[in-house]
């Protein structure tokens, strides 16, 4: 199959990749993750993605829209809901591309991650396949955790400590809502 991986960051797709690969695949990367914030860190990320998909010899597409009023605007008042709305913006993004390149498929290196919700993930992917008439791979690369983070130490990619959006790098130093230490 023809697939296109929805890839959120470089150290996230080196194992979503060799597996894709090793079950015989074609993979194209995506980058589109309009949530990363600030600028500097969205251009980290994106060249540290370019670097990786050299190396790898895999067709990158970049969708880079640097847009942060138009995603704080579709989280706004509705921050409870921001993963959910954010991981159905990229997914539905994802999808788009895929049904217009002519992929047979599409999935995320988010799936890679131990911290993001992969029943979400799952659900808003096949959502968006179903509605541009394009499959949705769900892979759970979850038990590849330790060996992607070891690889992508070795290769010494550039590891963010936050999803990209201003609020994880809020929680990621004072933890989520309700979950705060008062401040004294």
């Amino acid at each position: 199959m023809r697939v296109l991986l929805h890839i959120c960051c470089a150290p996230c797709a080196i194992m979503p990749l060799e597996s894709l690969r090793a079950e015989g695949h074609e993979v194209w990367g995506l980058f589109y993750n309009p949530n990363i914030q600030p600028y500097q860190e969205n251009q980290r990320r994106l060249e540290t993605v370019r670097q990786w998909a050299d190396g790898e010899e895999i067709k990158l597409i970049v969708a880079d829209e640097y847009d942060p009023e138009t995603w704080m605007q579709m989280v706004a008042f509705r921050e409870g809901q921001r993963c959910s709305l954010c991981l159905h913006q990229r997914l539905m993004r994802s999808a788009q591309v895929a049904h217009k390149g002519g992929f047979d498929a599409f999935g995320s290196s988010l799936l890679f991650s131990v911290r993001q919700k992969h029943r979400l993930i799952q659900e808003l992917g096949a959502a968006a396949g179903a509605q541009r008439g394009v499959d949705f791979l769900y892979r759970d690369w979850r038990p590849l955790w330790q060996q992607g983070v070891q690889r992508s130490q070795e290769a010494g990619l550039y590891r963010q400590q936050y999803c990209g959006c201003l609020f994880s790098e809020r929680d990621r130093y004072q933890g989520p809502p309700g979950k705060r230490q008062p401040k004294v």
